[in-house]
């Protein structure tokens, strides 16, 4: 079958796309990505929850690409993080980082959250249009996880620049560009963090490659990445996914503006009506196995959707419409498995905190523009505004 997740129109509303996909089957062969390369799509709930602990599936993309020429310049750094790792390895480096984003820990780091969301909404108009893309979703979870790696305030704006070209859909030159420029930034800051001692979360794994020998100086560096990038991604994608949700949704914004504090009550629900992060990164086939009625041969790349399995009806009855009133546990918009997204606590009190003092301070919030007007941005992987115009009030 040709590549439905090319086109514009996916981009913008991808899921009319999942719909038909999933009703002719929930896991059937696409081909996607710039290579044309045959793979399988996963599109049903069920399927998809399968998928991400299948023992016939891994995440050991070097070992897929041994042997391959794939024509890209990828930094090994990026190329091999902590997600395209399977077991041991996976779990030793996941160990690793854990402490920091548990409950205990999030809890601790609230009084720094609601200071940046704070500070980021006082400089919004107090009347007036504002982009709340570029003036919340995006630069809260970016000072939080830049302030937990110890990143510079002045190199911050580079650094969202950067991890924005790493999901430039189409664009391979771009985001191999920005994986060499982003590997070599942090592995300059990691030089300069053992010079110059701190109480980061950079510098603790400094201590443990340096002196525990827990990891080596490559996956030090890669780690170091892929907590900058996945540290915010999915956050700034949930954050504008969620406050466009509930201008559309008049049940919803009602229920929150009632009692902004029970906005925790509906993060799942908003989670899975948008999911932030439409199509999981890559697995592929060790084996031949059976998936959804497909037959999937050993050696092919297997694309798991959270976006199309959070709005499979077989889970969510009537799930193209959010529901204040549903019990939207189980949602897989933060993955499954061992592999499910370590920062999601974080992302939720992110999220929750911004949500709740955004609509307390703006009860009167709404749209500036027509939503056929918003854009999305050009990736498959995340689903997330470019801007998000509003009229605060």
């Amino acid at each position: 079958m040709s590549d439905p997740l090319s086109c514009p129109e996916f981009l913008q509303d991808p899921y009319p796309f999942y719909d038909e996909l999933r009703a002719a089957a929930p896991v059937q062969q696409v081909t996607a990505g710039s290579g044309g390369r045959p793979g399988y799509l996963v599109t049903g709930y069920a399927e998809a929850k399968t998928a991400f602990t299948h023992p016939g599936l891994s995440k050991d993309t070097a070992r897929f690409f041994a042997g391959r020429s794939s024509g890209r310049s990828l930094h090994p750094a990026v190329a091999r993080t902590m997600l395209a790792t399977d077991p041991p390895e996976h779990t030793r480096l996941r160990r690793l980082v854990t402490k920091a984003f548990t409950a205990g820990a999030v809890t601790r780091l609230r009084p720094y959250v609601q200071h940046t969301v704070d500070g980021l909404l006082d400089a919004l108009p107090k009347n007036g249009e504002a982009d709340l893309v570029a003036g919340l979703a995006i630069p809260l979870p970016v000072t939080v996880i830049c302030q937990l790696l110890g990143v510079p305030e002045a190199d911050r704006d580079q650094v969202r620049t950067w991890s924005n070209d790493l999901f430039a859909a189409g664009q391979p030159q771009r985001i191999d560009a920005a994986s060499h420029a982003v590997a070599g930034y942090m592995a300059d800051l990691i030089e300069a963090k053992r010079r110059v001692r701190d109480d980061s979360l950079l510098h603790d794994l400094i201590t443990a490659r340096d002196e525990g020998e827990q990891l080596t100086e490559d996956e030090l560096v890669s780690l170091a990445v892929l907590l900058l990038v996945a540290g915010h991604e999915t956050t700034t994608n949930f954050i504008g996914n969620a406050v466009l949700a509930l201008l559309q949704h008049s049940a919803l914004l009602d229920r929150v503006r009632s009692d902004p504090e029970k906005i925790g009550t509906l993060l799942d629900e908003l989670l899975r009506y948008d999911s932030p992060v439409g199509i999981a990164t890559f697995r592929y086939s060790t084996q031949a196995i059976t998936l959804g009625g497909a037959e999937i041969p050993a050696g092919v790349p297997v694309l798991i959707s959270p976006g199309a399995a959070n709005r499979d009806p077989a889970r969510y009855p009537a799930p193209n419409r959010p529901d204040a009133d549903r019990d939207a546990r189980g949602h897989l918009a933060f993955g499954y498995g061992i592999h499910r997204c370590l920062g999601a606590p974080l992302a939720l009190a992110e999220t929750e905190t911004a949500l709740r003092t955004l609509l307390t301070r703006h009860p009167g919030l709404r749209l500036a523009v027509a939503p056929e007007e918003l854009r999305w941005r050009c990736t498959r992987l995340m689903r997330g505004l470019e801007s998000l115009p509003v009229l605060t009030q």
